[in-house]
């Protein structure tokens, strides 16, 4: 029996609490709208705006990195560390440029527009067509000295 190998990093990429704020806020300027066709379709509107922009701010924040002794888990993306090269902290203006005209299309992207710092990890299998792994991260330097672990 295979012994399970130790979680090393684990972070959930999760959306701001602002964000929560604005889905009910949204709910509430539906139940507006249709507040004229009586108190119960606005109810209504405010639980169903509601409950759908609280299912888009929840699908931007379910997205997981982990890392164990010889995997990265991203999302449904399992990457054995042996396929990894040497992983680089991007923050502020170069992570937003590796995000944009720097960027290549091969590439494994997992961008959330609420997190300015990202870790680049170039993919060295000579097999694989992917380039390098742009990881947005809350904790880029934890993710990225867990990536570069020997």
């Amino acid at each position: 029996m295979a012994s399970p190998t130790r979680l090393v990093y684990d972070e959930r990429l999760t959306a701001p609490r602002t964000w929560w704020l604005i889905a009910v806020l949204f709910g509430l300027s539906l139940a507006l709208v249709f507040m004229p066709y009586g108190l119960i379709a606005a109810l209504i509107a405010l639980m169903i705006g509601t409950c759908l922009a609280g299912m888009y701010v929840s699908a931007q924040g379910s997205t997981r990195i982990r890392v164990t002794e010889d995997t990265l888990f991203v999302s449904d993306a399992r990457i054995p560390l042996a396929a990894l090269g040497q992983p680089e902290v991007l923050e502020g203006e170069e992570a937003r440029a590796w995000r944009t005209y720097k960027a290549d299309l091969r590439s494994f992207m997992v961008m959330r527009s609420f997190l300015p710092s990202a870790v680049r990890v170039e993919v060295v299998d000579p097999d694989d067509p992917t380039p390098y792994l742009y990881l947005a991260s809350r904790t880029p330097e934890r993710l990225a000295a867990a990536l570069g672990r020997e």
